[in-house]
């Protein structure tokens, strides 16, 4: 399953005075199976477009296509809720996501929400709570005396109990130390490995590099950019105008081209920088 933008705007409080034009005329398409990244300045239509996905929010003009069901500005909430199954968004905030007195409601609430049985629904539970590495001794706690990364993991593992075609994830790292980061990185690459589809907002670019394979660049609403992060991190100059940068190894390998050092393209990971010279 893939999800099509075509020619999406939307506009917050419209028709009020504060009214806010927030994306125009977005086309673009997520493949089914891809880990596709969104990049942009705070401010450019990323967590909009992630809230779009799922039915959250509703297109002002033209039509987010899921499956073969359109959603537009009139949709009604019964005739997109199946969207939300399919598409699973994590919040940046995992706060604005648990509600539950204990861990293991909380995350079965999702699959019980969606008619499974409250005993099913809990070992669905149980299993992604292990999945995201979360210990059955936290299972009867309250997510809110959790730190802040067990309750961001919780919060992925309620999403995950729902067994989503495409996992969102709204800069999902935010926050954390380097070891959670990377615990949790790694945690969504062995699920794009598995088949899962991935669609990541984020703001460090070699996260992108290492994991992603299509990136879009977002700037004031506007789609800027798309393209494989290969090819998206060769235009430097573009994306530091931007102020979004690149992968730390481009941006090193790019000055030493600027002093001499012949490469046939710019690496976006180090083992790229490797191969380039020894090549």
């Amino acid at each position: 399953m893939g999800v099509t933008l075509e020619k999406v705007s939307f506009t917050y409080q419209a028709g009020t005075p504060f009214e806010g034009r927030a994306l125009f005329d977005i086309s673009l398409t997520i493949e089914d199976g891809s880990y596709t990244a969104f990049i942009g300045h705070t401010g450019s239509g990323k967590s909009t477009i992630m809230q779009l996905l799922n039915g959250l929010i509703l297109p002002s003009e033209g039509r987010v296509l899921v499956d073969d069901l359109a959603i537009r500005s009139d949709s009604k909430n019964k005739d997109i809720k199946s969207v939300r199954q399919k598409i699973g968004l994590v919040f940046q905030f995992p706060e604005s996501q648990l509600f539950d007195e204990t861990v293991l409601k909380d995350v079965a609430f999702g699959p019980q929400n969606f008619g499974v049985s409250k005993e099913e629904a809990e070992k669905i539970a149980c299993a992604s709570l292990k999945q995201v590495g979360i210990s059955e001794e936290l299972f009867d706690k309250n997510p809110f005396d959790l730190s802040g990364g067990q309750m961001r993991r919780v919060a992925i593992a309620g999403i995950l109990a729902m067994k989503p075609q495409i996992l969102v994830l709204d800069e999902p790292t935010a926050g954390l130390d380097p070891k959670g980061r990377r615990e949790l990185m790694e945690l969504f690459a062995s699920l794009h490995q598995q088949g899962q589809t991935i669609v990541l907002v984020t703001h460090i670019m070699d996260d992108v590099a290492n994991y992603a394979d299509f990136v879009y660049v977002l700037e004031k609403g506007h789609l800027v950019e798309s393209g494989l992060p290969k090819d998206v991190f060769q235009r430097v100059d573009f994306l530091e105008n931007k102020q979004l940068g690149v992968p730390k190894i481009t941006k090193f390998a790019y000055n030493l081209v600027k002093r001499g050092l012949e490469l046939e393209s710019l690496p976006i990971t180090i083992e790229e920088f490797v191969e380039e010279l020894h090549g």
